[in-house]
């Protein structure tokens, strides 16, 4: 077939070709899949032999020099999933050395839903990617997938780690582990549970997350790991989609470890780690108490200019403080400012404002007050370093106090890049700052006033 595309004789290759062959052509993973996308020589099959297009059986090994688990680690559409799914379908279609057992799998996502939607229904999913003469059949029901030579796949949520007990399994696909609520507790139920055959098997994909599961999981002897790229899957990607997503986010912590695939470490000096940042994350905030802006005004109003930090955080009736916003903006003159702090105030219905006065003192809550009269502004004067003044607010979110309501890359870029000297690559952390005054006045100034109200 290389040959028919070498010479330009493609059209009239395939014209030759029966249905069956072409069928059989459409759906040989080892034709189309990238050479990362296939799993490596030293994690095997065991006894099975892969009569679906996938396998690289190694000879003259011997089982204690091969790997358990597969662990692939790669940026969002980097075919990972596709790569994931066809290694279950070279396993589930192969024969057991003998007939009268049945091949079992366990199929783990973080809920089952995830499994629906992206293991089985998904674009590269398991029923997307058998040929129709060895699709299983899936019943949602029973949450299982059954091929037609008998081998079971099973479906469970990470979420529900106890109902791994007592099933058992020949292998394992487990999808985005680093997201699972506790990856460790369910990674170890279902450990137990495979214990069929000589060298049971679990492939693991996943977008990378520095928490403390994975690294474990990487370390481990029993571990082989493929990294796969976004920009590696380009030709099954939407130009624009690519080109957008690097224009935003190449050489950012965010872009690294989602576009990359790569697993970002901490930097070592740094008073902030990402994956306190990471556990204690919400997708929605409760009730608020009490919210504040925080604002850092920058020192002079040039283009050149320390950005303007603006954070928007709020005390939970549970206790905890939210950081609901950031509305940081940069190098910009005291109007423009004032009215970015002020739209944040309006659009959180906020209690009050938190401004630092040491660089403008009472010139901060002038300008702030020229737009809004009687605005209730509280004055901070920064008597220590930086660092000792995050110290406090770092340990809160250590102890899970404090939770980010969705994503501020920026922002947790700066709070996990920032050193005991004070800065962040050399320039004053604006946004940290703000963050700092913010989750301060919440948490460690004053307790938290009694009146409930919701966002």
């Amino acid at each position: 077939m290389n040959a028919s595309i070498d010479n330009g004789h493609l059209a009239d290759a395939l014209a030759a070709l029966s249905e069956r062959e072409l069928e059989f052509m459409q759906y040989d993973w080892e034709m189309w899949a990238r050479e990362d996308q296939l799993f490596p020589r030293e994690f095997s099959c065991d006894k099975l032999r892969c009569s679906a297009s996938g396998g690289r059986l190694p000879t003259g090994e011997s089982p204690d020099a091969r790997k358990r688990v597969w662990l692939i680690l790669g940026g969002r559409g980097s075919g990972k999933t596709r790569a994931g799914a066809e290694w279950v379908r070279a396993r589930a279609c192969a024969k057991l050395a003998s007939k009268k057992k049945v091949l079992r799998i366990a199929l783990v996502g973080k809920t089952m839903s995830d499994v629906r939607n992206v293991m089985i229904e998904g674009a590269s999913g398991l029923l997307a990617i058998h040929a129709p003469h060895e699709r299983p059949v899936f019943e949602p029901s029973k949450r299982r997938l059954t091929w037609p030579n008998g081998t079971v796949a099973e479906m469970f949520s990470a979420d529900e780690r106890e109902a791994l007990r007592g099933p058992q399994f020949h292998a394992a696909w487990c999808d985005e582990v680093a997201k699972w609520r506790d990856a460790q507790g369910a990674w170890d139920m279902l450990q137990f549970g495979l214990r069929l055959g000589e060298t049971p098997h679990v492939v693991a994909t996943t977008t990378p997350r520095a928490i403390a599961f994975l690294k474990l999981l990487m370390a481990d002897a029993a571990t082989v790991t493929t990294r796969l790229s976004t920009a590696d899957n380009a030709d099954n990607l939407a130009p624009t989609f690519l080109a957008e997503m690097t224009r935003r986010y190449s050489g950012s912590h965010l872009g690294r470890q989602e576009l990359l695939g790569e697993l970002v470490e901490d930097v070592g000096h740094a008073l902030w780690q990402r994956s306190w940042i990471d556990e204690a994350r919400v997708a929605a905030a409760p009730e608020m108490r009490r919210i504040v802006v925080a604002v850092d005004p920058p020192v002079t109003a040039t283009a050149r200019s320390d950005a303007c930090g603006i954070v928007v955080a709020g005390l939970g009736v549970d206790g905890r403080a939210y950081v609901l916003a950031d509305r940081t903006v940069q190098g910009r003159t005291p109007d423009v400012w004032a009215r970015a702090a002020l739209a944040a105030y309006d659009d959180f219905a906020a209690d009050r404002m938190v401004a630092e006065v040491n660089q403008g003192g009472d010139l901060v809550v002038g300008v702030l007050q020229q737009f809004r009269e009687n605005l209730p502004v509280a004055k901070v004067r920064a008597t220590r370093g930086k660092w000792v003044r995050a110290e406090p607010v770092a340990a809160l979110y250590a102890e899970g106090r404090v939770a980010h309501v969705g994503r501020f890359e920026a922002l947790e870029d700066q709070m996990c890049a920032f050193g005991s000297d004070g800065l962040v690559g050399g320039k004053s952390p604006d946004r940290v700052d703000a963050l700092v005054w913010a989750v301060t006045d919440l948490l460690l100034s004053e307790a938290a006033r009694p009146s409930v109200r919701m966002l």
